[in-house]
């Protein structure tokens, strides 16, 4: 077999780095979210999230699955407290799952890491709906916090998307 002809034409590697990236406020108070890829149409998103000790997040319903590597400190759900998820941790979590995140307010730092969702989030507090967060939810959310702060537009991976007609 020969080697394939390139079907996808590439200039440069599409490469972000999280040092380089602004934290924008995350979904709760003491979270922060770096956008790394963003995909509306596909319901994927790639984030690097920092959550200060104390920080927890609405109970939350996966429509899809999820995988989260921690970089730093420690956190848990709290359906699941024996499970702590540690520096050098990495998480499956399945769809159709429910889960509440929280990093214990005795903490000696934040926990930190990178996540990979596919689908959405429904989230409810005390058994309430609040909303759902999505790809297109989060790039919104995300560009109107840059915009407000008077910061430039993050830089991040956004396929180009646009469905059309082959043909017209």
């Amino acid at each position: 077999m020969t080697q394939p002809t390139p079907t996808t034409s590439q200039e440069r590697l599409l490469s972000v780095n999280i040092h380089d990236g602004t934290a924008l406020p995350g979904s709760a108070p003491g979270s922060t979210i770096i956008p790394l890829f963003l995909d509306r149409e596909n319901g994927v998103w790639v984030l690097y999230g920092k959550f200060e000790p104390g920080t927890r997040l609405p109970t939350h319903f996966h429509t899809g699955v999820v995988h989260f590597y921690t970089t730093k400190g420690e956190w848990h759900y709290l359906e699941y407290p024996e499970d702590v998820q540690k520096a050098g941790s990495y998480l499956f979590e399945p769809g159709g799952s429910v889960h509440t995140f929280c990093v214990p307010e005795d903490a000696t730092q934040a926990a930190e890491g990178f996540m990979v969702v596919f689908g959405a989030n429904i989230n409810f507090i005390d058994g309430e709906f609040i909303g759902i967060r999505d790809a297109g939810f989060i790039e919104d959310a995300i560009l109107e916090s840059a915009r407000q702060a008077g910061l430039p537009v993050p830089r991040y991976i956004r396929p180009k998307g646009g469905a059309d007609f082959s043909r017209g």
